[in-house]
């Protein structure tokens, strides 16, 4: 079958041609007339199989053929809108639009968070056809005036079930109240679940079923292979596959955007160029650090899983699981940015012990037995047991076998507050240089991004204003100080009018003098102000292993006490429950 069988408009042909492409892919063979003939659709397929393009070619041919262009000075109304779950690849998909439709008399634009809302109002002013955007900020352009849906003939959802993981349920269905009840709507996604069923059985009208391959599988041409490792050893095993093997293009992903940072700074002492991609990044050092390791300028790209969903590097042949993520179908498109249009490609998954359970998962998840291959010299060492694993606030299980006890993981939750507060308090400590543009730009974030489990972006107000963090040494001196004021009844003699305290260079709070006898109410000396602490000296940084958790002694406790006659739940499973080692990555090892 060719695009002209698919009966296109040849302006759009013409284009596909000039893009490299000569026959559809099979999502794009099947979806294609079915979106042409009227019909709703839900539609799936494997990552990398040209999903994209299934939805916006069908969409340019309905748009291009319904009416006549308004001229010049007439409303241009938005007639098509595709709503995304990231900016990346709210980026993509306009791109595939100019690029497909560059023959047409369309316009497009793109909204998301993260960068200023006038250049976006002043586009959206001049009139756009197609409109591709993030749920976050639609809603505030909506809200403020600045665009009308009233008017949209086509919907499209990518990546729905991204959206659902992400959060975006109900910003999806304030959208969704905004468009005329006639449309047609269309869901692609990568995978199916019953969230995503619900949601198209209340969106769609007897809509088309399309999915060309079994749901919620991997790619076959892409090379899987399993890698057990010691918890502190992975940082050496990447730098070894990097270094013995010659790679120049590799991606890699972390949990947590503290373990970006510290991989990428890792590889970059060591002399591979390397750039951490997350959400406390500005957009355009987002889009400068994809844009460098297209063009091979970089050699390791480190993100968190905001870039795990529909970013499309062509003929990118290597993924690296460098932490496993806790929700199988994360892996599936992780892995599925290589192997993609035909290509091969290769994924590797570094599995410690503390992620058998997880891995486990992902083999149950996708219906297969991912190879194991072993390193010896990276190995977990002897008597290395599975621990909690602390993510953000959350600490987690991830280990084979049963969870340890609650107190286990109640001094794990613990040890990771101990941990954050440690690197805040030597973060502090450092000297603290002039801040850039771009590190300026860093702290706005959009809640477009913001990842269920790595905790993306912060939140953007809907004037467009930063929202700051806050200054260890001034918000937070003060609320310390109106906290004193409320607890001591008499107060300091700094503080006996209620005013503010003195203030010392910085604008911390000086010193208060200690309080008069009999100052305080029935003859009782004043209690101090609770915002007179004496500074703590600031001991060396230090950059604690995010894995660690500190608990080894309480964990063999709980276990002697409440485990005493439970079974091995593999090498290192964690206490067990009844796991069959042979199932487990280490279990597996010939």
């Amino acid at each position: 079958m060719t695009f002209e069988e698919l009966q296109l408009l040849p302006a759009i042909v013409e284009a596909v041609r000039e893009q490299g492409y000569e026959t559809p892919t099979p999502i794009q063979a099947e979806a294609i007339p079915a979106v042409l003939a009227g019909h709703d659709l839900l539609a799936g397929a494997q990552t990398g199989t040209g999903k994209t393009a299934a939805f916006t070619l069908p969409m340019l041919h309905l748009l291009a053929s319904r009416g006549e262009t308004p001229k010049r000075g007439q409303p241009r109304p938005i007639r098509a809108l595709v709503l995304t779950p990231t900016r990346e690849l709210a980026a993509q998909v306009e791109d595939s639009v100019k690029a497909y439709g560059k023959h047409l008399k369309l316009k497009s634009a793109v909204v998301f968070g993260g960068v200023g809302l006038n250049p976006q109002i002043e586009k959206l002013a001049k009139g756009v056809d197609i409109l591709v955007a993030t749920p976050g900020r639609l809603l505030d352009l909506a809200d403020q005036g600045h665009l009308d849906l009233s008017k949209v003939e086509i919907l499209v959802l990518d990546e729905a079930d991204r959206m659902l993981d992400m959060g975006f349920i109900h910003d999806v269905r304030k959208v969704l109240a905004l468009l005329p009840e006639n449309k047609q709507s269309l869901l692609f996604s990568a995978t199916f679940s019953d969230e995503i069923k619900a949601l198209a059985a209340g969106l769609l009208r007897e809509p088309r079923h399309i999915q060309v391959t079994p749901p919620n599988t991997t790619v076959q041409r892409i090379r899987q292979t399993i890698h057990p490792v010691g918890r502190t050893k992975k940082m050496a095993l990447l730098k070894h596959l990097l270094d013995g093997n010659g790679w120049n293009q590799v991606l890699v992903f972390t949990r947590t955007k503290f373990g970006a940072n510290q991989v990428a700074q890792f590889l970059n002492e060591h002399g591979i160029s390397a750039m951490a991609l997350h959400g406390n990044k500005s957009q355009t050092a987002r889009t400068q650090a994809l844009d460098g390791f297209k063009s091979g300028q970089l050699r390791v790209l480190v993100a968190t899983d905001i870039a795990a969903r529909g970013i499309d590097i062509e003929e990118l042949p290597h993924v690296v699981n460098y932490d496993i993520p806790n929700v199988p179908e994360d892996y599936v498109h992780r892995i599925g940015r290589t192997g993609r249009a035909g290509a091969e490609g290769e994924a590797l998954s570094f599995v410690s012990l503390d992620e058998e359970g997880w891995m486990m998962a992902i083999e149950r998840f996708t219906g297969q037995q991912i190879p194991v291959q072993v390193l010896p010299e990276f190995m977990p060492e002897p008597g290395e047991k599975a621990e909690p694993i602390a993510m953000g606030r959350q600490v987690l299980w991830g280990g084979a076998g049963k969870p340890p006890s609650r107190e286990v993981m109640a001094a794990a939750a613990k040890a990771a507050r101990r941990e954050m507060l440690d690197r805040m308090r030597a973060r502090k400590a450092g000297p603290a240089p002039k801040a850039s543009a771009a590190a300026e730009a860093a702290e706005r974030a959009d809640r477009d991004d913001d990842d269920a489990t790595d905790s993306e972006d912060g939140d953007m107000g809907a004037d467009g204003e930063q929202r700051t963090r806050i200054d260890p040494d001034g918000r937070r001196s003060r609320n310390r100080r109106r906290r004193g004021k409320a607890k001591g009844a008499g107060g300091s003699i700094g503080n006996a009018g209620g005013g503010q305290p003195p203030r010392v260079d910085g604008g911390a709070a000086a010193q208060p003098r200690p309080p008069r006898e009999g100052a305080g109410r029935d003859g009782r000396p004043a209690p101090q102000s609770s915002g007179a602490r004496k500074p703590q000296p600031a001991g060396p940084a230090r950059q604690p292993d995010p894995l660690r958790t500190g608990i080894d002694a309480l964990n063999d406790r709980g276990r002697r006490n409440r485990n005493k006659n439970r079974g091995g739940g593999g090498k290192g499973g964690g206490g067990g429950g009844g796991i069959d080692p042979l199932r487990t990555s280490f279990g597996r090892i010939q």
